[in-house]
């Protein structure tokens, strides 16, 4: 009994030390904690090697991008508002930021398709570039202390739960369902704390 248990541990210690951190990030961020970048620059870290062994390549390149935006958030969120010395609040996205980000991510999602279509062995390129191309978009309004980019990830989890499951990827699709549920109770916490900023 214990024998393959620990066959499983060695041969997925590193996924699981990224999905125990995944969950410490997202609980930081729903806390609006400065460690929410130290510790997803880690998660990410680990799980560039987890998905390039899975062949999840948009999902790794997705973990690089994470690598620096988590130092781009980790630093806007220390700067603040540019504006006063209070911290960076929690805000809804500007209008005319809607057009952009739709913008982008379409663009992006046809550019992952396109590479992991022709380029690539990936089994899922159409549910992979999805997910990256939202996760690209979400990940920078969650920098910017956008409200709305919980609205992103609570279906970005949700379906990539079903990826990972595909690919056996069984601590990941329990942390990606976890994500979910966690993603809507920090759409709930932010949103309360916008109300009070209103208020």
């Amino acid at each position: 009994m214990i024998d393959p248990f620990l066959t499983w541990l060695s041969a997925n210690y590193v996924e699981l030390l990224g999905a125990v951190l995944g969950f410490a990030y997202i609980f930081l961020s729903i806390r609006q904690h400065i460690f929410t970048w130290p510790v997803g620059l880690l998660t990410s870290a680990l799980y560039v090697y987890v998905f390039l062994v899975s062949k999840f390549y948009a999902d790794m390149l997705l973990q690089v991008y994470y690598v620096g935006v988590s130092i781009y958030g980790w630093y806007f969120w220390l700067k603040g508002n540019p504006n006063s010395e209070n911290e960076l609040r929690v805000s809804r996205m500007p209008l005319n930021f809607y057009f952009p980000v739709i913008l982008v991510s379409v663009l992006l999602f046809l550019l992952f398709l396109f590479g992991l279509k022709y380029y690539t062995d990936s089994p899922v390129p159409f549910g992979d570039s999805l997910t990256t191309a939202l996760s690209i978009v979400a990940t920078w309004m969650l920098a910017r202390k956008y409200v709305e980019h919980w609205l992103i990830w609570i279906f970005v989890d949700f379906f990539s739960a079903f990826l990972y499951g595909f690919k056996g990827l069984w601590p990941t699709v329990i942390l990606f369902l976890v994500y979910t549920g966690m993603a809507v109770y920090g759409y709930r916490s932010w949103r309360n704390d916008l109300i009070k900023q209103d208020a």
